[in-house]
């Protein structure tokens, strides 16, 4: 089935158009081979540049895939052992619960230490949205930060999901200490320059005498976009600028199981090392995900293996995925927060598959028939009027007169396109709400009232 680019492209300028994403870049690999890019939208709305899929974005979360990457190759020439107990390469004691933390163990997000949350506040402090400062100027300020942090613990090490942002910033230091290289140093030598992604930064430096990178903006809560800067600073968890065209390279490495045209940066076993579930995920949207080394995946994606990492600083947003077995993956990147670039990319990847994504796709499935239910309603001879909104995953009942605005906010318990069932709470009672499609009508059934939209 040939690719329908079309929709894609339609999908894409819909949800951008909703949620008010500035700019957009996204690319589809197969194997080795870019099969479609597109660009979307503006790289800087005040000059008009558009974004192209050449477009420079910070990627987030993404660059741990290659922190973990890097941890790998050291094992393999021997500078590392994944039981390493942190504490041998760094000085700082982390033994939560009299348990030490190894390598292994900020690889995976287990060394029982929930978030500590320097990221989010450094990078709310830098764009200007409020946060407490933190004086973390460096990998080195981390160690001091973390001086207390197994005081901090809840679970012994290995036993239980908690995304550390601190803990890969650890290991970026653990990296430089072991290969003698700076951590940024090292991921270019190692990393990009064999892959050949000469368009991906760390620094101010770079990125400013790059003339294609995207401005980064806030959409704030009235939906006007406010330029900003990219929060420097963070580094191996979260440091990395790129474009979808270098990540199609990153991707391709992954399809040749650790080579990229003729050149190995990592063995096979590693590379299914590191995809394998390690830990499973609490959050979950198809029911069986879990974390590998800097990456997650699932075995339920069409029935397919999907490996996968999203990203976000707030002013930048990035998602990146492949399936092993087919060698087919995607790299999406947005100069804002805004409509989950994942959901982009796994349409993008459905539509690949041959699949329609509206019919195969569970979370747009859902969103899709939130999306319906919005609107106007109205009781009998329009006596009472209620407003239904979508807001993330919720519906939300809004009533409005001359002196008060009551929300009521209604989890979803069923979704189905001719029925859905929801509850709230109202003064501590349980109140099923339901939504009947009716012929060309859509009935609103709330506690006494029945309303139909108009």
């Amino acid at each position: 089935m040939e690719f329908d680019s079309e929709r894609l492209e339609s999908f894409i300028q819909d949800k951008m158009r909703e949620t008010k994403i500035p700019g957009l870049s996204i690319a589809l690999v197969r194997g080795e081979e870019v099969v479609y890019t597109g660009g979307f939208g503006f790289r800087d709305i005040d000059y008009g540049y558009p974004a192209a899929p050449s477009t420079v974005y910070g990627i987030g979360s993404v660059t741990k895939s290659f922190t973990a990457l890097a941890v790998m190759q050291l094992v393999e020439e021997g500078k590392l052992s994944l039981d390493d107990p942190v504490e041998k390469h760094l000085s700082i004691k982390l033994r939560p619960l009299n348990k030490q933390v190894t390598i292994y163990h900020l690889l995976t997000h287990t060394s029982g230490i929930p978030a500590l949350a320097y990221a989010e506040a450094l990078i709310r402090n830098r764009v200007g949205a409020g946060a407490p400062w933190v004086p973390l100027a460096s990998p080195e300020d981390i160690l001091v930060f973390m001086r207390d942090a197994e005081e901090w613990a809840v679970s012994p090490p290995g036993t239980k999901f908690y995304y550390l942002n601190e803990g890969y910033v650890l290991l970026g230091l653990i990296i430089s200490k072991t290969s003698s290289k700076r951590y940024e140093d090292y991921i270019r030598e190692k990393i990009l320059k064999p892959l050949e992604m000469k368009r991906t930064y760390f620094s101010k430096e770079e990125v400013d005498r790059d003339p294609d990178v995207a401005t980064p903006y806030i959409v704030d809560k009235e939906g006007k976009h406010i330029p900003s800067r990219f929060p420097y600073g963070i580094t191996s968890d979260g440091g990395l600028l790129s474009n979808v065209l270098d990540l199609a390279k990153y991707i391709a490495m992954y399809h040749g199981r650790g080579t990229y045209r003729g050149t190995e940066i990592v063995s096979r076993e590693s590379i299914e090392i590191m995809e394998r579930k390690h830990i499973g995920l609490p959050a979950k949207l198809f029911g069986d995900e879990g974390y590998g080394y800097g990456l997650s995946i699932t075995e339920k994606f069409h029935g397919r293996k999907l490996v996968y990492h999203s990203g976000s600083v707030l002013v930048y947003t990035a998602y990146l995925a492949y399936l092993p077995g087919e060698k087919l993956g995607v790299a999406v990147l947005a100069n804002s927060s805004g409509y989950p670039l994942s959901f982009i990319g796994l349409y993008a990847l459905t539509l690949a598959l041959g699949k329609d994504p509206e019919k195969h796709l569970e979370p747009l499935k859902k969103e899709k028939i939130l999306k319906k239910l919005e609107g106007i309603y109205k009781t009998y001879k329009d006596t009472l009027t209620l407003q239904v909104e979508k807001k993330g995953d919720f519906l939300y009942i809004l009533y409005r007169d001359k002196y008060t605005e009551q929300l009521t906010p209604l989890i979803p318990e069923k979704l189905e396109e001719e029925y859905a069932k929801f509850y709230t709470l109202s003064y501590g009672r349980r109140v099923e709400v339901e939504f009947i499609q009716e012929k060309n009508k859509t009935i609103l059934l709330y506690e006494r009232y029945k309303l139909v939209k108009q």
